[in-house]
């Protein structure tokens, strides 16, 4: 053999070891597994990464790169992200650009940005958590369907108050005509073929989950049946699409189903779910005040631990694993500004990473969580979201920077660093 050749096959042996093939995530007794092994893990959520991967408007593919190789060093590997938002343009609270403007009719921008990030994630290793729904007006979501469905303007609860607001979504459990248009768009986006990739969807393991939408609600006791047939229904139709991806719900826990913790565990127990969400909001859970973010900070750790450990209580009854997919804290003195400290959030932070590594110790089924949410290089420009500037962790109904970690923000993201240490190595 001569030598050229010896090298060349040596080459190639070498870019053959290191280039490892991802595995499925998947569940087994009570447990996620990845590479054959349990997995835990620290996440964010990151709901702007398909709009960043668009060549369109909105889209920046060298900040998305910039920031995904910044959270793979940190070790945040696992991404809670937005499909795409749905209706019209120009509406002041809602994300912008749309991916789904009219039922069935799709941004193709949106869809081949969505099709880049993934082929990012899967070149660094990393997995998504992809929700196609929202009960919330930010996204589009249940309002969008609804008014396709003729059940009148989709609803801003920042312009019409909240109180009318989900007595308008609520209608979302019954309108079987609502239900049939989000069906329509679930089976487009799980039947996809990644241009980039030429891989299917559902043949990606870069997908960790399938999830129904953001925090779905029944919005009125009346209707807990219901709400939770559709989602059924939703889950179904998930697995009979893709058998090899996990389908997750995306819920609040008890929370979002009208503090109904029964309705919660009969959602979870479907056999097409295949591990259990939960969302923590001391501060729109009233746990905390904006004028005593750290006085009250012990009672929302109280009720943190307890929310976490009565849902964990649950899984253990129907041996399926927990993700806290959703929780955040506000900046010291509920300010904006990227300047202003964190001490506060970070003591919150410390906390939910420390219940996780004690559960994880001890081989229990909290699985993961991942915090409200990356806002990484973005210079927010105004309070309110405006089109143009930068994406934060904050969607355009909410204030820039409230509940967003900036790159900027060391102190916390030395605590996230020193929470994905103490995980178990397997």
């Amino acid at each position: 053999m001569n030598i050229i050749r010896y090298y060349t096959l040596a080459l190639l042996l070498v870019c053959a070891t290191a280039v490892k093939a991802q595995s499925f995530v998947t569940v087994k007794d009570g447990r996620l597994y990845r590479d054959g092994k349990p997995y835990t893990f620290i996440g964010a959520n990151y709901w702007y990464g398909a709009i960043l991967g668009s060549k369109g408007k909105g889209g920046d593919r060298k900040r998305l790169n910039r920031e995904l190789d910044e959270m793979k060093r940190l070790g945040i590997t696992n991404l809670r992200i937005l499909v795409g938002s749905d209706g019209e343009e120009g509406i002041k609270w809602k994300v912008s650009p749309v991916l789904q403007p009219s039922p069935s009719v799709y941004n193709d921008a949106i869809l081949d940005g969505l099709d880049y990030l993934m082929l990012q994630l899967q070149r660094r290793g990393m997995v998504a958590v992809l929700y196609l729904n929202n009960s919330w007006e930010w996204s589009g979501g249940y309002g969008f369907y609804l008014e396709h469905a003729g059940a009148g303007k989709a609803l801003q609860p920042n312009e019409v108050g909240y109180s009318a607001y989900i007595k308008y979504a609520s209608q979302f459990s019954t309108n079987k005509q609502a239900q049939q248009l989000f069906f329509n768009h679930l089976c487009f986006i799980l039947k996809r073929t990644n241009r980039y990739t030429k891989k299917r969807y559902a043949d990606d393991p870069a997908i960790m989950s399938w999830q129904i939408g953001n925090e779905p609600r029944a919005f009125d006791k009346a209707v807990l049946p219901q709400f939770e047939a559709w989602l059924a229904k939703a889950a179904a139709m998930m697995k009979s699409i893709d058998k090899r991806h996990l389908v997750s719900v995306g819920s609040e826990g008890a929370f979002g189903c009208e503090a109904d913790y029964d309705s919660w565990q009969r959602i979870c127990a479907d056999p097409n779910v295949d591990y259990c969400n939960i969302h923590i909001w001391p501060y729109n859970w009233s746990w905390a005040k904006k004028d005593s973010l750290s006085q009250n900070l012990q009672r929302a750790k109280d009720n943190t631990k307890e929310y976490i450990d009565r849902h964990l209580a649950i899984c253990a009854k129907i041996n399926k694993p927990l993700v806290m997919e959703e929780f955040g804290y506000p900046r010291d003195g509920f300010a904006f500004s990227k300047q202003s400290p964190t001490t506060a959030r970070d003591a919150y932070y410390g906390y939910v990473f420390s219940l996780l590594a004690a559960d994880a110790a001890k081989g229990g089924y909290f699985a993961g969580c991942n915090f409200w949410g990356w806002g990484g290089q973005a210079q927010p420009k105004h309070e309110q979201w405006e089109p143009g500037d930068d994406y934060t962790g904050d969607p355009a109904q909410e204030a820039q920077g409230l509940n967003s970690v900036f790159s900027s923000d060391t102190s916390t993201i030395n605590v996230i660093k020193a929470g994905i240490a103490k995980l178990p190595k397997h």
